[in-house]
């Protein structure tokens, strides 16, 4: 199958969108199929031996910098008339993905759109609210011009049919549990994270540092924790605000970390910290959980579908301090719990491969294609 995939984030920006992409080009590439890819920003020419067309773009200033706008151009054309696809995959179409939207339509090809993030939430979060019914508009045209529409968990299929998107389907999770694993914990890490006391409980969130992200919901139990030591590991907008903000207490901010460094941080944790109430399904708790850690997450957007309450974490109300409080002194005073707990989340992963998922991507890709011939069949004047 030859598939034209346009994605709004792709390397060197590491976030979930973008795990989930290379991943799925991984298996794609194993299965055989052929894949161009269309990214923003400086991407590598190449990945998973996949030719990856680098589109003019210019950063999301100010708001989101770190988020490339990618803009069309005539190359765009001219590599899906040469390319030929049998299927075009819109990443969470907003700016080029948008594009490859409109492209497909325009080229009469059979169109799956994913969706990644709650774009209208987005702007509220970013104080941006004034755009709020604008953009849930924009992701729900976009959206219903395609055959088949994946979210990334069931409570975003839920929103996305309430917002009034059709055609939707759910793309199954998955994580790589050979590079996440319990085993990968190091003292070399665990020293780092703690900051040289890693005798200490030890909180880790892992994720961009950006508004949306909830991460000021930790400010007060951090402050009043006092045996807790926390590590934020990931980088993004608010960073230099949040390390101002977290200065004086027991917190280590890393910096983005990537590959065996990122594993060893996982599995150097006691336990993962998770107050986003915007996730679509949130990759860095399934990266938790593989490595053993249990979850501590916000009852909101996809993180109550990343694990059962109780039994592989504990979810807590949104921006509820006492609650997310509790929920780490439960974990810091009962340690035969939270090894239950670490324990029953990795095997709990062990069922989600990306074989798997992409597997079932590509009945997806198949429904779209059979879905739109069925559709040109139905066309006036068109036989067959």
């Amino acid at each position: 199958m030859r598939i034209a995939m346009f994605t709004e984030v792709f390397l060197p920006k590491i976030d979930g969108v973008v795990t989930r992409v290379l991943r799925t080009l991984d298996e794609l590439s194993e299965m055989g199929h052929e894949v161009l890819v269309f990214a923003p920003g400086d991407p590598p020419p190449y990945y998973a031996g996949f030719e990856v067309v680098r589109v003019r773009s210019l950063p999301f200033r100010p708001v989101y910098p770190e988020v490339r706008v990618g803009l069309p151009t005539p190359r765009i054309a001219e590599r899906m008339v040469d390319f030929r696809p049998d299927v075009v995959h819109a990443v969470n179409p907003v700016w080029l993905a948008a594009y490859g939207v409109l492209s497909a339509e325009h080229r009469d090809r059979p169109l799956l759109a994913s969706y990644h993030t709650q774009v209208a939430s987005y702007t509220r979060k970013m104080h941006l609210g004034w755009l709020e019914g604008t953009a849930q508009r924009w992701t729900r045209s976009l959206h219903n011009r395609a055959e088949v529409n994946l979210c990334t968990s069931p409570q975003m299929v839920d929103a996305a049919i309430a917002a009034g998107v059709k055609r939707v389907d759910l793309w199954p999770k998955a994580v790589d549990t050979k590079t996440y694993r319990p085993d990968a914990r190091t003292d070399r890490m665990r020293r780092r994270l703690t900051d040289d006391h890693p005798d200490m409980p030890l909180a880790i969130y892992v994720g961009r540092m950006s508004n949306e992200k909830g991460i000021d919901d930790l400010l007060e139990p951090v402050h009043r924790l006092r045996g807790v030591r926390f590590a934020f590991v990931g980088s993004g907008p608010a960073r230099e605000r949040l390390q101002h903000a977290f200065a004086g207490t027991n917190t280590v901010f890393t910096g983005y970390l990537t590959g065996h460094e990122l594993a060893e941080a996982y599995a150097s944790a006691d336990m993962f910290v998770f107050p986003s109430t915007t996730e679509t399904l949130g990759f860095a708790g399934l990266e938790a959980m593989a490595s053993g850690v249990p979850v501590i997450g916000a009852r909101a957007g996809g993180i109550p579908h990343l694990f059962d309450d109780g039994v592989e974490g504990i979810l807590f109300t949104p921006h509820d301090a006492d609650e997310i409080m509790a929920a780490i002194s439960r974990l810091v005073d009962d340690e035969p719990l939270r090894r239950r707990m670490g324990e029953a989340a990795r095997i709990a992963t062990n069922k989600y491969t990306w074989r798997a998922s992409t597997e079932a991507l590509v009945g997806f890709y198949e429904l779209a294609i059979d879905r739109h011939e069925a559709c040109r069949r139905r066309r006036p004047g068109t036989r067959g």
